[in-house]
């Protein structure tokens, strides 16, 4: 399946759509097989400790897999997350923002799989690792 977004078109009408996100993340790059994005890390991402909260990791690696699915879809902004489990296995800094990449493992007419590793930017060991489902909603 062809993309059907440039990152600077789906950046737009992400922003379009989903407003209230359009500050916290960056797309740096989209292709048939995932995506990547940035969490802009400010001090509502953070928890004691000066490290980035789960909620915010969860935010992440949710956007991005979202991000791959559109890029692919279109301007089909009703797919939804039916599961997502993650492992959260080093405590990322607050002192740089988090990438996310994600691949896409299945895209099948209902339902997509992917896998989504997270790091500090600039650190070559993930701080967490997620397996996403996405569900289509059937075309009318």
């Amino acid at each position: 399946m062809p993309l059907r977004f440039t990152i600077q078109e789906l950046s737009k009408y992400v922003e379009e759509i989903f407003p209230q996100v359009k500050d916290d993340f960056e797309i740096l790059e989209i292709s048939e097989f995932g995506s990547r994005v940035r969490l802009i890390v400010n001090f509502k991402h953070l928890r004691p400790g000066n490290t980035i909260s789960g909620p915010a990791i969860f935010s992440l690696v949710d956007c991005t897999a979202y991000m791959a699915i559109l890029a692919k879809l279109g301007k089909e902004a009703l797919a939804v997350t039916t599961n997502c489990s993650i492992d959260f296995m080093r405590k990322p800094s607050g002192e740089a923002d988090l990438i996310a990449n994600c691949e896409i493992l299945k895209f099948g007419k209902s339902l997509v799989v992917a896998d989504a590793k997270v790091y500090s930017e600039g650190s070559e060991k993930p701080v967490a690792r997620a397996s996403v489902t996405y569900s289509i909603p059937p075309k009318k």
